[in-house]
């Protein structure tokens, strides 16, 4: 099965086909032609001459279906009786083979937004993700006949590697080694991008962009998950003031000790490291007790 899909496979031909404008005056001339050889054959009485003039304008009429215009950014597929022959693609006036089968296809660039998906991330929790998809036909070929719809098949391969890369990557990092989708936006949409296109490759379509264009946590837990992220934000707030703390109360022990300015016991040590901590980890202003004797009884 495998052997004979590849053997199926059409590339994109590329052709050009004749000049329009000299083929519709050729025509013209034919057409001419035929109307003076018709009217010569009832003149004369020669059947032979007025069946030959029939002939002739009838298939002047059928070489006008051979012209085709192609707009800038467009394509032709041209189809004889079943088999592939050729793709114009340079913007103009031309004609063809009037028997080809002839069918548009835009080389414009296009991009859609997918729907709002509700998966699971990878630690399980429900989210809605959606996506940019910006794409362009390559190859004219593989778009008409690979895929039954190209169109139709670009979003919902689309759908399917958003979905399935989501599962892959969690909503938001626990660490700063670890990709989410939230925090590595950059790193996501080119990871969705180069899976879309390994996709995309056999329909012809080369995916220039994927970004996320929408990221939320399902509704059933969206409050639930602000809160953790707000405990989160305090807990790492708290950790960074208790580090400055430290090196705050270390830092002060050590100028202390340097310049003797006084000399303390270990239990006054943990005194003044206990009301320093107090003092630069309190969430409120403190308001110190000042001793108007001595600190030593």
């Amino acid at each position: 099965m495998t052997g004979q899909a590849q053997e199926w496979t059409v590339k994109e031909r590329v052709r050009q086909g004749l000049p329009g404008g000299l083929m519709l005056l050729l025509q013209f001339l034919a057409g001419a032609g035929g109307i003076a050889l018709l009217v010569f054959a009832a003149n004369e009485g020669r059947p032979v001459a007025g069946a030959l003039a029939v002939v002739l304008l009838l298939a002047d009429l059928v070489w006008l279906a051979g012209h085709i215009l192609v707009n800038p950014n467009e394509a032709k597929v041209l189809l004889l009786f079943g088999r592939y022959g050729g793709t114009v693609k340079k913007d103009g006036w031309y004609w063809v083979n009037p028997f080809y089968t002839k069918t548009r296809i835009s080389l414009r660039t296009v991009n859609f937004e997918t729907e709002h998906l509700k998966v699971n991330d990878l630690d399980g929790n429900p989210i809605e993700i959606a996506a940019i998809v910006v794409w362009r036909v390559v190859d004219t070929a593989e778009a008409s006949f690979a895929v039954a719809d190209y169109q139709d098949y670009v979003r919902v391969q689309s759908e399917s590697a958003l979905r399935n890369m989501a599962t892959h990557y969690s909503y938001d990092a626990h660490d700063d080694a670890q990709v989410s989708l939230r925090s590595h936006i950059e790193v996501v949409a080119e990871k969705l991008r180069e899976v879309l296109q390994t996709h995309l490759d056999k329909a012809g379509v080369e995916v220039q962009e994927a970004r996320i264009s929408h990221l939320a946590y399902a509704p059933e837990i969206a409050e639930a998950m602000l809160r953790r992220q707000q405990a989160g934000a305090v807990i790492a707030a708290r950790k960074q003031i208790v580090d400055g703390a430290v090196g705050m109360v270390e830092m002060a022990l050590e100028r202390l000790a340097a310049k003797k300015v006084v000399e303390l016991g270990q239990e006054q040590k943990a005194a003044m490291v206990s009301n320093l901590l107090v003092v630069l980890c309190s969430e409120q202003a403190t308001h110190p007790v000042v001793n108007a004797g001595t600190i030593y009884q």
